[in-house]
């Protein structure tokens, strides 16, 4: 079954500080407490310059989007404040969103959020989309919250968010974490009446629950295929429940993508970059749990731990490739795939991780350059191929 008739396809970048010590492999963690030492301001501004250079090009060859996302304490990312990051795009791009996938809400002053994402949109003409997380158990070892209190704070600084886009002030909220006299912010956001929300999460039915309360969309990631498809489905169940209707572009899919000559060697040129991600970057070591961070029940059903084995463990190339969406091939194998998947979750919002890794620079232009000439024009034409023979049995 071809893609959806509203289909858009976003671009995803990590922005990972790979020019690592050779003896990295002897921490056991490269998040939370690796050495910042290890950082070369020098080398950090040239990463800084590919990477936006590379999401500004997908906007020139026509993606509907551009993601960027927010860690700390860590190379896995160089966007500790992704506002910065997606400040940084604006003017670099014309045309595609940005999607700030983006600070966990009860890490910050939800004010301040409020506040600089209404910034954003209307720097941007509209162009922005927030991803809400509660973050992983990482970003609270290097944060001064509790993560005893990370999901009460998420509820509550995502109503004072919601409230102060929405609500002409100033108003007051008294809260359990936040209290405002004269919450009022300026500017207000250039979309009415609010940027596009979503929540990202791992499967945790708490993110999913505050999603469907209020209608947001949500993103599964770092979770097997299986798991996201549930998610999305108890999404959909729950927010009826609340008087809801989870619509097909409020459940993005991400997919791991890379293009080359033929499926064999495609799948060998990926292959390292993949490995040294979920080897290397991810490896969290004794940082991966905090304290209280899981619910009694969700702790039990994962056996006790946040992230599955694959991250930061022993690498397995095709338990990755069954598990997670991950694709490398021609373009039409990519498109085959892409096809499958956006047909069996429902999605109308494919999200492309262009970059992984350590993956060199002319291998990411390489697959953003495919996915744009090839790809998606062979994804979009099978749509209107199909759409065109729907409407000729319609008249006869």
């Amino acid at each position: 079954m071809p893609i959806l008739p509203d289909t858009q396809f976003y671009a995803w970048h990590f922005m990972p500080y790979t020019d690592l010590p050779p003896n990295v492999d002897d921490f056991d963690s490269l998040w939370v407490d690796f050495p910042n030492k290890y950082f070369d301001p020098k080398a950090g501004h040239a990463f800084y310059r590919r990477y936006l250079a590379e999401l500004a090009l997908a906007d020139k060859l026509g993606f509907d989007g551009v993601c960027v996302n927010e860690h700390h304490n860590t190379p896995y990312s160089l966007m500790p404040i992704a506002s910065v990051v997606a400040a940084a795009l604006i003017p670099q791009t014309s045309r595609a969103k940005i999607c700030v996938m983006g600070t966990p809400a009860g890490l910050d002053q939800p004010h301040r959020l409020a506040e600089s994402y209404a910034m954003l949109d209307v720097m941007s003409g509209g162009r922005l989309e927030v991803a809400f997380p509660l973050g992983t158990p990482m970003e609270y070892w290097a944060n001064s919250v509790n993560p005893v209190t990370s999901r009460e704070r998420q509820q509550e600084a995502l109503d004072v968010i919601l409230r102060a886009w929405t609500e002409d002030g100033p108003i007051r909220h008294e809260g359990r974490f936040y209290n405002y006299r004269y919450l009022n912010i300026w500017p207000r956001p250039y979309q009415q009446p609010h940027p596009k929300v979503y929540l990202v999460g791992s499967g945790s039915p708490g993110t999913i629950e505050l999603a469907a309360q209020r209608g947001l969309g949500y993103s599964s990631t770092f979770s097997p295929i299986a798991s996201q498809l549930a998610a999305q489905k108890t999404l959909k169940e729950r927010a009826a429940h609340y008087g809801h209707t989870i619509t097909p572009d409020q459940i993005p899919i991400t997919c791991m993508v890379y293009i080359g000559d033929d499926d064999e060697s495609a799948l060998a040129e990926m292959e390292p970059h993949v490995r040294y991600f979920f080897t290397t970057l991810t490896k969290a070591g004794r940082f991966i749990d905090a304290p209280g961070y899981l619910s009694l029940d969700e702790f039990r059903k994962r056996n006790g731990r946040m992230l599955p084995s694959s991250h930061g463990g022993a690498f397995d190339w095709n338990q990755i490739r069954q598990q997670f969406r991950v694709v490398a091939g021609t373009a039409k194998t990519v498109a085959d795939t892409i096809e499958k998947w956006a047909e069996e979750a429902g999605s109308s919002r494919i999200i492309f991780q262009i970059h992984r890794g350590d993956m060199p620079h002319w291998k990411v232009v390489r697959t953003l350059t495919g996915l744009a000439n090839e790809v998606i024009p062979m994804l979009k034409a099978r749509q209107a191929a199909a759409n065109r023979q729907s409407l000729g049995v319609a008249a006869e």
